[in-house]
């Protein structure tokens, strides 16, 4: 019912980090679940990261083992840590409680 608010992003040289973050309100937050997604021009979301209702974590091949999903339940608040920052994580990135609105994202741009 009310849009999550995600900040954070920025540019950033490959090989840096940069942490999201995305905050959400409501009492049921707890108990949904959450995920991160991001898109770039002409194509189509995708998702990154999820945390499923049951706390099993998911991410895409292509960010496991760089980018950790997290959630502070008692603030209502998730992140997205990203580490060793490739050009092509270049997209304006989305934060997803279940049930909810989607956000306006905002943008990581890795470039020199």
């Amino acid at each position: 019912q009310v849009q999550p608010v995600e900040s954070g992003g920025g540019l950033v040289q490959p090989g840096g980090s940069l942490r999201l973050s995305c905050a959400a309100s409501g009492s049921t937050f707890s108990i949904r679940a959450v995920g991160w997604y991001r898109q770039t021009p002409g194509k189509q979301r995708e998702l990154v990261a999820a945390i499923d209702d049951d706390g099993t974590i998911h991410y895409a091949d292509s960010v496991k083992g760089r980018f950790t999903i997290s959630r502070d339940n008692a603030k209502t608040t998730m992140y997205l840590q990203m580490n060793a920052l490739k050009p092509e994580d270049t997209a304006v990135y989305y934060c997803k409680i279940q049930g909810d609105p989607w956000g306006e994202g905002t943008l990581v741009a890795v470039s020199p």
